[in-house]
């Protein structure tokens, strides 16, 4: 039976010569793996070129629970993304985004408000002129509001300490050794306060926005134990250096 549903690309791993599987976080069925020919043939429906990371695709597919990898019968773009793919900083933060995606989502069940946060957030970069800096910062941090460990913001004071274990602000260090300082718990802490509409009127210096983006990615890892490294990360962080 023929299914119709939309997804987000994740990553593509080459499978042999002819095919590759594309890892594709779908509205209907969750995280889902697709065999796509990665060359174009005569009968085939589906072009490899599609599945760019970050990539919104509508497709028709048979989807079988016994099955661990799923075919893709039809596909087609569900809104063409022309700025991200041509502006390097806005491509280089997808391509990141897309892996930490990847690194993160795992789940096998359809989740429709993460999904619609995703989708939503790879328009609103799509269309972003001003505070691109900041997009993959507050993307990941708003992230987690979905995957339900949102840091505890109301937490917060003065001189505080932000416990990455536990996701809450201490007035002392708490007795194991995955938390912030007091001045990287000001800088996180002001992460915290930025969205898509007003990171654009906040800048971090270089060594701030090293400081966010080491400390979230070390706050997903302690949630997520098989979360790994990032191998786009160096990447990003000399974009902005």
């Amino acid at each position: 039976m023929l299914s119709t549903t939309r997804g987000i690309i994740l990553h593509a791993t080459p499978y042999n010569d002819n095919y590759a599987i594309v890892h594709v976080y779908t509205e209907s069925f969750g995280r889902t793996s697709y065999l796509v020919a990665r060359h174009r043939r005569r009968k085939t429906k589906v072009s490899f070129a599609l599945f760019m990371p970050l990539s919104v695709v509508e497709m028709e597919v048979e989807h079988l629970k016994t099955r661990e990898i799923q075919r893709i019968k039809e596909a087609r773009i569900c809104y063409p993304l022309t700025s991200i793919p041509a502006h390097p900083v806005k491509n280089t933060i997808a391509l990141f985004l897309a892996e930490a995606l990847y690194r993160i989502i795992h789940a096998r069940e359809a989740d429709p408000k993460l999904f619609d946060y995703l989708c939503n957030s790879i328009r609103y970069l799509e269309i972003l002129e001003q505070g691109i800096a900041n997009f993959h910062l507050v993307f990941l941090i708003h992230l987690t509001r979905y995957l339900g460990i949102f840091p505890n913001a109301e937490s917060y004071t003065s001189g505080v300490f932000f416990d990455l274990l536990n996701g809450v602000f201490t007035l002392q260090p708490p007795d194991h050794p995955h938390y912030l300082d007091r001045e990287e718990s000001v800088i996180f802490f002001r992460l915290l306060r930025l969205n898509y509409e007003n990171m654009a009127i906040h800048s971090f210096s270089r060594k701030e926005r090293t400081t966010i983006i080491n400390h979230t990615l070390d706050y997903y890892r302690l949630h997520y134990t098989d979360f790994g490294e990032i191998k786009s990360l160096a990447v990003i962080q000399s974009l902005f250096n």
